[in-house]
């Protein structure tokens, strides 16, 4: 007698690796890492050129938005391949916050005009909701009085190139606000590819787009699922390096790589990098089918920071003194997996949040 299973295939389709092959040949010629290290040290850290390239050129904006609502009609899975080469890139570009986040929220709320705008890439959105919240969490509102919106926000990430922010407030709502109608003070970032500010809103008119409470949840939920995958691409990324440099880096005549204590910590790694893959795939495919999405999201987020985290260092310390210098590109992955970490909410957060899903609350 046969069975249909009903386990989800997490193996990458064709698709998305001719998806993966054009975003990572795109990403060499726009993010090259001597091109970031010199942007972050600018008052522009975002790579306009990058950008547009991915939102305008290859449509990457519109990916979650459905083709009736001007985007691509894809799923998370594809998302998912995306925010894996940008973490493997570093990449100073507001995908995760616009095209996943800012749509996410969108989605939730029916609002077609505005969705159309970020799918096109003719705008860029950010959920005015602090960078370090998890899914489902308590979050920070604004004054709504005579029609228009008093208060501050802090830790919002991507505020200072967001065309349109998506305000909670007290009365229950999100609201539309034009970039131009607040004030954005950046702040002090670990991470200066994807850096944070605080929004002020000192009587900014905004439009109600529906209730705040759903649609921030779903897109908490949906950036700390692609996140993984973020995290996924950076880890992977720090592990082929320093492969690859201890095959070319000899001490006593010998490639480095050779010793055995290093095989050990490099083979370490790589079962923590493969158990990664599985968890953000896993993350992924929920998302886009919606089975156990809660649940794989916090299964994924639980474990992801401490391996991209561990990736990076054990990058950082295995490429020897070069590892330390400005000009290697390795300091960026350790900011941006440590900042990453805590984003969406700590894997603490989320061990508690999967411990109440699955009903093994701690006595």
């Amino acid at each position: 007698m046969s069975t249909t299973s009903t386990q989800p295939d997490l193996l990458y389709s064709e698709e998305e690796e001719a998806l993966r092959a054009a975003v990572r040949d795109l990403l060499a010629d726009h993010c090259d890492p001597a091109d970031v290290i010199t942007r972050i040290e600018s008052d522009a850290p975002h790579g306009s050129a990058a950008w547009k390239a991915l939102a305008e050129g290859m449509g990457l904006a519109g990916l979650l938005v459905p083709e009736a609502k001007g985007g691509q009609g894809a799923s998370h899975r594809e998302a998912a391949v995306v925010c894996e080469e940008l973490g493997r890139a570093v990449a100073p570009v507001p995908f995760l916050t616009s095209a996943v986040v800012a749509t996410e929220a969108l989605l939730a709320c029916g609002t077609d005009d505005l969705l159309a705008d970020l799918a096109s890439g003719r705008l860029i959105g950010a959920l005015a909701v602090g960078l370090d919240t998890a899914p489902g969490a308590a979050f920070t509102t604004v004054r709504l009085e005579d029609g228009l919106l008093h208060g501050e926000l802090t830790g919002i990430a991507d505020a200072a190139v967001a065309d349109v922010l998506l305000v909670p407030a007290d009365d229950g709502g999100l609201y539309a606000v034009d970039g131009d109608a607040v004030t954005v003070t950046p702040q002090a970032s670990l991470d200066l590819t994807r850096p944070l500010a605080t929004v002020t809103l000192a009587g900014a008119p905004g439009r109600r787009l529906g209730e705040a409470g759903p649609a921030v949840r779903r897109a908490l939920r949906a950036g700390a699922g692609l996140l993984a995958s973020e995290q996924l691409g950076l880890a992977d990324w720090s592990l082929t390096e320093t492969v690859r440099y201890l095959k070319e880096r000899k001490q006593f005549n010998r490639p480095v790589g050779g010793f055995q204590a290093l095989k050990h910590r490099l083979a370490q790694l790589w079962l923590e990098v493969v158990n990664l893959r599985a968890a953000a795939r896993g993350a992924a495919d929920a998302l886009a089918t919606g089975e156990d999405a809660d649940v794989s999201v916090a299964v994924a987020q639980a474990y992801a920071g401490q391996v991209a985290v561990h990736a990076a260092e054990e990058a950082l310390q295995l490429h020897g003194g070069i590892g330390m210098t400005w000009e290697h590109p390795v300091h960026l992955y350790l900011k941006r997996a440590k900042a990453d970490s805590i984003a969406y909410g700590t894997a603490g957060a989320h061990r508690e949040t999967l411990a109440c899903l699955v009903d093994l609350q701690a006595p």
